[in-house]
């Protein structure tokens, strides 16, 4: 990936030019100290001019009014601010009108920015101070006052606190009043520049000791760069939170997220001021020191899916490159090209105004279709369907264009969403609440409704990350969660009449992805890459999930590697220098899942035999023992030389009747819950009293006892037993009311008990059979 830069031939201004901005793709605006500025449209590629400021007005920062700050006709999306030299904010109509200026600060107003929710206004210049104004244009607070004085400011994600510049230090504050301040040491030479992005909540500082650093909110570095030649003047985030670019004296660097370096331009335009990114995130304008405003585009973007390479190798057209066959196609487009996504045998590409749907086997007629916005920020691909945010639409398609569903719910900012923020399965839609970051939404694909009953999964912490698994029936769907403490749990996405568990997989993961064609999970946690050939071994039998682990050496990753993708056998990481590795895994796995999806059992242990490892057998085990395939989780089982689980198997083959035997099998797997509700199901009311009792569920055996009539005086015999067995005396109310009123002998519970056993045994479909012979 790299930026295609253009400049004029003789600089437009005659300057230099301090300040830029975007209105739309399209259209750029640009200040410079010869007091003018300028319009640039870049489909016609001629700049004119805008407004001529006032003589004794040198421009520091030129903003563009967030849209969902409008208030009335004045101020809103058709409003430029403009900070200067001389203490003011200026405000400007899209006609070129001044139509205010407001005295803000003592000397020059260094810089400016708007809160991300658009309410607010931060300015801060030489006199130390920084204020906070309303979108009416009303002085809010002075949150700050220094000696030394501001350089740059940012606001936080939530637009409730603000980081800015003191020196060779960086400070953290609150907006309410009281509020103590964070600080910490930068840089070893006067800050700059800085900005926080909104999106991945990392805070990108510049200074005059020639590096660029990436810091978390809580003030730790998360990268540091090496010592450039000259001081860095100017950086900006993309809006997707994925790259950002450096400005330093004639050089242009564009990075990744994690700060290694995708590629360096060194264009003649003397030091860059100041850079910002246009709304689709495929552009970039600067600010240049000799009067040159450059603009770059975003090219070579490169997607790979199995024996296909995807390279968007202009702002229009993409190439295609089979390695199999060495087969090229290309691929043009009217309209700039804004996003691209490839999985699942699928191209997905969005332009400025319409969406194009490729598929591998066909490169020549694509499915078109219109876009609303145009502006597509987010792109989530699964076997079937795929999502998009446009705009403030979130819609999922079909691969054949059809529109299924829209996606709403209270507080959505669709372009906040990334792709560790959403997950889309066949079936199921997972998304992270930018309100609140515990609540994760479950929709419907097919009709965009609420999961289940509509109640969201809150966690107890802030999620960071979540995954669906790919495969499988929608009521068996799972969701991965990586929580702010970087624990990994599983939890079940529809539920059946029982609470909501998280079951804790590992802790301090990095990165994680589901396999595209079965249900294993892949996993990068503390240093260590861990394959989970089978993760629903948790909710079966969790003696089984540390056997069902493969671990693999992880020295040839380097340090904080990301999982990009996994396909079929192999994982695709990306190192932190931003050099891509594979690793594969044994493909016994996959075969196993396939057989077992298949419902080949036979095959499975055949595939087992031949394997002889004790990895491919629990896995084994686990899957008959949730599909509650008797005969094939007790070969897996031994196999495991696993005795107590055999014997417990070999005692629920006997059980005359299959609902009982699911029933037995549910319990062993540790549901307690669809046990009994799988026997009072089937009218098996004394095994489902009898379950209770032997879980020591002591109330709710009764309370089943008493409603359906029967088994009264089993449950209150058991009772006595158990209480005699631990020398002590009933308190249940409910116990001694029942004791008073009924008189309990064990000799007539056994034969209760063993006529209830006789019973089934005459109801099973074997004797049945057999007295029919």
């Amino acid at each position: 990936m790299r930026l295609k830069i253009s400049l004029q031939k003789e600089p437009k201004h005659s300057e230099l030019v301090s300040c830029v901005c975007w209105t739309s793709p399209e259209e750029v605006y640009s200040a410079a100290d010869d007091h003018q500025i300028l319009k640039w449209n870049l489909n016609l590629n001629e700049s004119s001019k805008f407004v001529t400021l006032p003589d004794g007005v040198y421009p520091t920062s030129l903003l563009w009014t967030p849209k969902d700050a409008g208030s009335g006709k004045k101020v809103g999306s058709d409003t430029f601010v403009l900070t200067s030299t001389d203490g003011k904010i200026h405000y400007i109509s899209k006609s070129g009108r001044l139509e205010k200026s407001i005295e803000a600060h003592k000397g020059a107003i260094l810089c400016g920015s708007w809160s991300h929710n658009g309410e607010d206004f931060a300015t801060a210049g030489e006199d130390g101070q920084v204020k906070i104004w309303s979108k009416q244009r009303m002085l809010r607070s002075t949150l700050v006052q220094n000696s030394a004085p501001i350089y740059s400011l940012a606001w936080a994600p939530d637009s409730k606190q603000l980081v800015f510049t003191n020196g060779k230090q960086l400070i953290l504050k609150a907006q309410q009043a009281g509020s103590k301040p964070f600080m910490w040491k930068g840089h070893d030479g006067l800050i700059l520049v800085l900005q926080w992005n909104a999106i991945n909540d990392l805070i990108l500082s510049g200074g005059e000791d020639c590096k660029y650093k990436i810091w978390n909110s809580y003030g730790v570095i998360m990268y540091s760069s090496a010592a450039y030649d000259y001081p860095i003047t100017s950086l900006a985030w993309n809006p997707s939170g994925e790259l950002f670019v450096v400005g330093s004296f004639s050089s242009l660097r564009l990075c990744d997220r994690s700060g290694w370096s995708y590629a360096l331009e060194k264009p003649n335009t003397g030091s860059i001021f100041c850079l910002a990114w246009s709304t689709d995130g495929t552009q970039v304008s600067g600010a240049c020191g000799i009067g040159q405003v450059i603009i770059g585009h975003l090219v070579d973007r490169r997607l790979e899916w199995k024996n296909f390479v995807i390279t968007v190798v202009s702002s229009n057209q993409i190439d295609v490159h089979n390695v199999l066959d060495d087969v090229k196609e290309k691929l043009d487009f009217r309209d700039r090209i804004i996003k691209i996504s490839f999985s699942f045998g699928y191209l997905v590409v969005a332009t400025a105004s319409q969406g194009h749907i490729y598929s591998t086997k066909n490169w020549n007629t694509p499915i078109i279709f219109d876009l609303k916005d145009g502006c597509v920020s987010l792109i989530v691909q699964a076997e079937k369907y795929f999502l998009l945010a446009d705009g403030a639409n979130l819609s999922i398609l079909s691969y054949d264009g059809r529109v299924l569903s829209p996606i709403k719910f209270p507080g959505l900012k669709s372009e906040l969403l990334t792709q560790v923020t959403v997950s889309l399965s066949n079936d199921t839609l997972a998304v992270r609440s930018k309100n609140d970051e515990k609540v994760i939404h479950l929709f419907e694909v097919s009709t965009g409704k609420p999961v289940g009953d509509g109640k969201p999964i809150c966690h107890k912490l802030e999620v960071v990350e979540i995954a669906l698994d790919q495969c499988g029936h929608a009521n068996e769907r799972r969701l991965a969660i990586v929580d702010r403490n970087r624990d990994l749990y599983l939890t079940t996405v529809r539920l059946f009449g029982h609470t909501r568990t998280f079951l804790k997989l590992g802790s301090m993961v990095q990165s994680l992805s589901w396999n595209d064609s079965c249900n294993m999970l892949a996993t990068l946690s503390d240093d260590r890459f861990l394959i989970y050939y089978y993760p629903n071994a948790i909710y079966v039998d969790k003696d089984l999930l540390p056997e069902v682990i493969e671990e693999k050496d992880t020295s040839e990753y380097g340090k904080n590697p990301q999982i990009l993708q996994f396909l079929g056998n192999q994982v695709v990481m990306r190192r932190s220098e931003g050099s891509l590795v594979s690793s594969s895994i044994k493909p016994y796995p996959m075969l196993l899942h396939g057989y077992v999806n298949g419902g080949k059992w036979e095959e499975a242990v055949r595939l087992c035999r031949f394997v002889k490892e004790d990895k491919i057998w629990a896995c084994l085990a686990g899957m008959a023992a949730y599909a509650k395939e008797l005969p094939t989780a007790e070969v897996a089982y031994a196999a495991l030389k696993k005795a107590d689980k055999i014997q417990y198997i070999a005692r629920i083959k006997d059980i005359p009747i299959k609902e009982a035997r699911k029933a037995e099998m549910a319990l062993f797997c540790g549901n307690i819950q669809d046990a009994e509700a799988i026997l009072l199901q089937a009218g098996l009311i004394f095994r489902a009293v009898i379950l209770n009792v032997k879980m020591f569920n002591w109330e709710r055996s009764l309370e089943l006892a008493v409603k359906h009539k029967t088994h009264v005086d089993t449950v209150l015999a058991y009772r006595q037993k158990y209480l005699q067995n631990f020398n002590k005396t009933e308190t249940n109310k409910k116990f001694l009311q029942y004791m008073e009123t009924m008189e309990v002998e064990w000799e007539q519970v056994q034969a209760k008990i063993a006529k209830e056993y006789q019973q089934e045994k005459e109801r099973s479909p074997a004797v049945t059979s057999s007295r029919m012979k």
